[in-house]
């Protein structure tokens, strides 16, 4: 099967959604499918994919682009990767569905993955009509995918009909440095045999609740009989490419670690190669993800430190993920309460066989979302749409 990725995003570009159509193009390709992306020119070359970093501007103009890669190579299905600020928020990519089903009979199938449901701009006072080029995308689709139970039963409601739900992986396989070693790693950052080193992972945003994780280490660091000396590392990228939200919120942060006194405490390792990040998830006591909308499998950071076994503290969910044990596989805090998960990580620092338990009941729960079980979910609702009409 022929398959053109549609994606804003794509390695060396910093973006999860970038790094989830690189892992699940090579995934169908394992499968013996043929995978073309069609990227921004920032995108570059990626081992076993054919890549064409084509689209200067995600405007009205990228349809003449996509629409000649398209008659070139005949795709048999055109699947887009949506996030609203991946295409620099115009709704053109939205439209694009409907513009290849003047193509009639020799029109490829389409798919479309939300990575969230954010509407885009479109003008001043858009109001409903942001929405509805969201809903555009997914009914003129012949599939929808969610990637969440959140954004399944928004989906749903808003359609009328079920979309698919097919979740997403880790973009990091843990995989060591050579010659690793966690006390030296450690000592890298400051940390000592016996302190406490926190870390949390992914651009900062403010969704990801960060503000909340420095107030609770403020709190920590200032308890006389509190675990000892109390430090976090922030792992990879600080903005990433796409969402331009994220420079005005990592300006609040660091005025709030200055505010804090914590600038000794708080460590940047940058963007760094995905080795690096499973030695700094390794070297770590606990992985903190205080998402400010709560835990989801919408978070490929949450894949992330499932993959790496690390114990995670990290917030109840919006909606029930029965999968999620509470104690067993992560540790769960009210959401935006500094306090509360303070309390947690100062009960987890002097639990070690619990850190141990969750950190295997993460790993374990990390299988439900290999890449090859996605991309032979995704393989299968190819086949289910029959040809082109």
């Amino acid at each position: 099967m022929r398959i053109l990725v549609i994606t804003g995003e794509f390695p060396p570009m910093q973006g999860g959604v970038g790094d989830y159509t690189r892992e699940i193009g090579l995934a169908l390709c394992e499968l013996g499918c043929e995978v073309r992306v069609a990227t921004s020119t920032e995108g570059g070359p990626a081992p076993g994919l054919t890549v064409h970093p084509v689209v200067e501007r995600w405007n009205w103009g990228c349809w003449r682009t996509l629409l000649d890669l398209i008659d070139r190579h005949q795709p048999d299905v055109v699947h887009i990767q949506y996030q609203a600020a991946a295409y620099a928020m115009h709704p053109a990519i939205n439209l694009l569905p409907r513009r290849l089903g003047w193509l009639g009979e020799s029109r490829p199938r389409t798919a479309v993955t939300f990575h969230d449901l954010k509407v885009p701009y479109l003008f001043p006072k858009a109001g409903k009509l942001r929405r509805w080029v969201v809903n555009e995308l997914a009914s003129q689709s012949d599939a929808a995918i969610t990637t969440n139970r959140e954004d399944f039963e928004k989906l749903q409601r808003e359609l009328g009909s079920a979309p698919a739900l097919i979740p997403i992986g880790s973009n990091i396989e843990p995989r060591l440095p050579t010659g690793f070693d966690r006390g030296a790693w450690r000592a890298r950052w400051g940390t000592g045999p016996g302190d406490l080193l926190l870390c949390t992972f992914g651009f900062v945003h403010q969704r990801k609740g960060v503000d909340t994780l420095l107030r609770a280490l403020s709190l920590l660091a200032s308890e006389p009989a509190g675990p000892p000396n109390p430090r976090l590392l922030m792992i990879g990228g600080q903005t990433g490419a796409s969402d331009p939200t994220n420079v005005a919120y990592l300006e609040q942060i660091q005025i709030l670690i200055t505010g804090l006194g914590l600038e000794e405490r708080v460590q940047w390792t940058g963007y760094v190669p995905p080795e690096e990040v499973t030695a700094s998830f390794q070297a770590a006591d606990l992985c903190v993800l205080p998402f400010r909308d709560g835990v989801s499998f919408l978070h490929g950071t949450f894949h992330a430190a499932l993959a790496h076994g690390v114990p995670i503290v990290t917030t109840q969910p919006r909606v029930r993920l029965p999968e999620l044990v509470d104690g067993g596989n992560v540790f769960l805090v009210p959401p935006d309460v500094p306090q509360a998960l303070a309390d947690a990580i100062r009960r987890l620092a002097d639990a070690p066989d619990l850190r141990r338990a969750l950190g295997e009941g993460a790993q374990s729960l990390s299988a439900q979302f290999r890449w090859d079980r996605i991309a032979a979910d995704t393989l299968d609702l190819y086949r289910s749409l029959g040809p082109g009409s």
